[in-house]
């Protein structure tokens, strides 16, 4: 399969209701790709609790085709918390239509922060976790302890991937800290959620959406590794909280179905929802060793300027976190940097891309593996 075109909205608080997002993301996505509406055969959405986004519409697949006005063909709706946009891709990939088009959407930026963290966690186990009142700061806080433990990682360390990653969404206009300067002592003077999580270690929930068709049709960018893995629900169920196994195997199935490895991906857009996952995922994915994750970004490798950027958007931290949009928005990005339509924020080497996305503390995950055959 192959990636046609793709569309985005600006992520942030939008005076803009899903449908109006959706619309938005989708008619990039047909320009970009230079198609209509009657070349798609069918339509997979990403989105979230509609209860929560205040729109009460939990038939979301017909109101897509009512904004769309397409009645004759398949629209299916995919819900998988963070990891919605991901596992969207993936069964637009695995179907047998020729055009497919993808959308991921949510609306979260006007409803009360409490109200969002309390809603999320319902991503988690119901036992060990909603009941003792654990919100999703606070259980990553637990796995970024024992993997800073075990591992000698410092907050300094964390402070630099929350640095690298508003540095970049500096560059992007879409995203939600675009053209707002951070500072490494705005960072270290922020205060503290869940230790050893600070407020710069924490990615924002905001409106957005985005938009990606999939073809069979022969484009410039081919998937070639898709997989998606689930594991169980709570973390803490794992023998190792300091690896993630969905992550692990969704991995290793998309570089088998690529035939390469992990010193072959050129970049990298990673599900850093906080900032010691990024450097957690580093080893998941393989670009480094368990416990050497820390060096890509104490060397500066995963860097613009490096030779294994991570997150050139902005990343979850910076461009913003949609939930169901994060995922198609990771192969947005991927796209523009593979066609040099990146602005400043362009890297040099594009030949090989993998998205990564994760619902829960590692509860599902998918990875994307892309190459570049139009230059």
């Amino acid at each position: 399969m192959y990636v046609k075109g793709v569309g985005m909205t600006k992520f942030g608080n939008l005076d803009k209701s899903s449908q109006e997002l959706c619309y938005e993301a989708a008619s990039e996505a047909l320009e970009d790709a230079q198609m209509s509406l009657e070349d798609i055969d069918a339509i997979v959405i990403a989105r979230g609790d509609s209860v929560l986004d205040g729109e009460r519409q939990r038939l979301f697949m017909s109101v897509i085709s009512s904004i769309l006005q397409k009645e004759d063909i398949p629209i299916t709706q995919v819900m998988a918390a963070c990891s919605g946009g991901g596992a969207a891709f993936w069964d637009a990939v695995n179907s047998n239509n020729n055009n497919i088009l993808v959308l991921g959407v949510e609306k979260l930026a006007h409803i009360p922060t409490k109200i969002v963290t309390e809603d999320l966690m319902m991503a988690a186990e119901r036992i060990y976790e909603q009941s003792e009142g654990l919100n999703f700061p606070a259980q990553n806080a637990l796995i970024a302890q024992q993997y800073i433990n075990r591992y000698n990682v410092k907050e300094k360390d964390l402070d630099l991937v929350a640095l690298k990653n508003h540095d970049n969404a500096y560059f992007n206009p879409k995203a939600r800290f675009y053209g707002k300067k951070i500072t490494l002592d705005m960072i270290r003077k922020s205060p503290v959620v869940a230790s050893p999580l600070r407020l710069f270690d924490c990615s924002i929930s905001v409106d957005g959406a985005a938009a990606a068709i999939v073809t069979k049709q022969k484009t410039d960018i081919e998937v070639v590794g898709s997989a998606l893995y689930t594991d169980r629900l709570s973390a803490f169920e794992s023998e190792d909280m300091t690896s993630w196994q969905s992550v692990v195997l969704a991995a290793e199935s998309a570089y088998k179905q690529a035939n390469l490895t992990p010193k072959d991906i050129s970049f990298s857009e990673i599900h850093d929802a906080f900032t010691p996952i990024e450097i957690m995922s580093y080893e998941d994915l393989g670009f480094a060793k368990k416990g050497e994750g820390k060096n890509l970004i104490r060397k500066g490798i995963t860097k613009l300027n490096g030779s294994l950027p991570i997150n050139t958007s902005g990343g979850l931290k910076a461009k913003g976190h949609p939930i169901s949009a994060t995922g198609v928005s990771q192969i947005y990005e991927i796209v523009k940097q593979m066609r040099k339509e990146a602005g400043k924020r362009q890297i040099d080497n594009t030949k090989i891309a993998l998205s990564h996305n994760v619902g829960g503390a590692g509860s599902t995950a998918t990875v994307h593996i892309f190459r570049n055959i139009g230059g």
